[in-house]
């Protein structure tokens, strides 16, 4: 055919053009696993990723399911035949061989968990402890181990052991710093624990604080009406039933705005039954903001706080106005009265805790807000004597792990 050669030239060429760019693919993945640096770059790397991901199961504390997952990390960053992990009332987490020690570990860590430091247990004291015999003839059974103590706040709650034939300087040290790094991990959950536990006695202490002062005057209030218009006591009765029982829940340290708002409009109906025309309300809420997700009562404190030491204290009518809308990333929220407003430097002392009694449902809810969002997300509040109160608070739309 004529045009043979052409095509065998186009052939020729297409094959090339593939050679060329497996070539080239090849090139660039030897470039890449250049570019993770040296030896020492790329255990160094190695070294942290195994760290962040045995860290990553270890952040809910010292319990089976977690520390089975990080001693896998742990064994594969150490290098040994096993590595186990404790607590002070038995074994958590084995990985690798030599199981049949495993029943043993509590006698063989016993003094780490008594006195703090790490030890090495030699080989004739582990064949001794298995009951393990050589046969006749045979080569010795060697198997040693380094214990270190997990430590939380000056207590030992546990030990981090790895076994290997031989046990060098370099291995202690290594696991005596893992056993180290355990314990910061153990730290930080028992920290978070404490600040989950200190939102839960806050809550309760608003809690507290709503019992005293607005169930009675409630009571009194819907006590008023029962002679002269029971229709408007019954109302207010389950009206009160709602509002107790939204604020006395046990699940759940986070509520929507939306939820929170109707705890608002129930407690502002029952004030409103004992004060009259003198609490006028308004409120401006924007839509798309009622589905963000906020610290359980952390509104209705602010509402009351307005009523309270706000209106109460003021002659005449009082307005407060609620407001509420989308800004970027966060829903914010305000709050402003037109009552007697509070000195800037008792406000100052009050939102330091230096200040007891009265507003304690202020600082209350701006410790909370700072510990669950950061220090830079309290409330923000302008008053002055005479001036009325504006508080404003702002919350990420977005809170992954914050379930209302």
């Amino acid at each position: 055919m004529p045009d043979s050669p052409l095509l065998t030239a186009a052939a020729l060429a297409v094959i090339a053009l593939a050679i060329a760019a497996v070539v080239g693919v090849g090139l660039k993945v030897l470039r890449s696993f250049r570019e993770l640096g040296t030896d020492a770059e790329r255990a160094t790397y190695t070294t942290l990723h195994a760290a962040s991901r045995a860290g990553q199961h270890l952040r809910a504390g010292l319990n089976p399911a977690g520390a089975a997952k990080a001693a896998r990390q742990l064994r594969s960053l150490l290098g040994c035949d096993a590595l186990a992990i404790t607590d002070t009332a038995g074994v958590l987490a084995w990985d690798g061989s030599a199981e049949d020690l495993k029943p043993l570990l509590m006698d063989l860590a016993a003094g780490v968990l008594a006195g703090g430091r790490t030890a090495m247990v030699q080989s004739p004291a582990i064949v001794q402890a298995r009951g393990a015999v050589p046969a006749a003839g045979g080569p010795p059974i060697r198997l040693e181990a380094v214990i270190a103590p997990i430590r939380a706040n000056a207590r030992v709650v546990g030990v981090v052991a790895a076994f290997a034939p031989s046990v060098g300087a370099g291995l202690v040290r290594a696991v005596s710093e893992v056993a180290d790094w355990v314990s910061v991990q153990v730290e930080l959950a028992e920290l978070d624990a404490s600040r989950t536990l200190l939102m839960e006695a806050e809550v309760r202490a608003l809690r507290a604080q709503i019992s005293p002062h607005f169930i009675y005057n409630s009571l009194n209030a819907i006590a008023s009406f029962i002679n002269t218009d029971p229709a408007r006591a019954r109302e207010l009765v389950v009206e009160f039933a709602d509002f107790t029982r939204y604020s006395f829940r046990r699940h759940g340290d986070f509520t929507t705005l939306a939820e929170e708002l109707r705890c608002i409009d129930r407690y502002l109906l029952l004030e409103r039954a004992r004060f009259g025309d003198r609490v006028q309300v308004s409120l401006r809420i924007a839509p798309e903001v009622l589905s963000t997700v906020i610290p359980f009562l952390s509104l209705q404190p602010l509402v009351e706080n307005a009523v309270r030491h706000g209106l109460e204290a003021k002659e005449g009518p009082g307005r407060i106005s609620i407001a509420a809308h989308d800004s970027g990333a966060y829903a914010e929220v305000t709050i402003e009265d037109d009552g007697v407003g509070m000195d800037p430097a008792q406000l100052r002392s009050v939102l330091a805790g230096h200040s007891d009694g009265e507003h304690v449902g202020l600082r209350n809810v701006d410790a909370r807000l700072r510990q669950v969002y950061g220090e830079g997300h309290g409330l923000v509040i302008e008053t002055a004597p005479g001036e009325g109160t504006l508080i404003t608070m702002r919350v990420p739309k977005s809170q992954p792990g914050h379930d209302a």
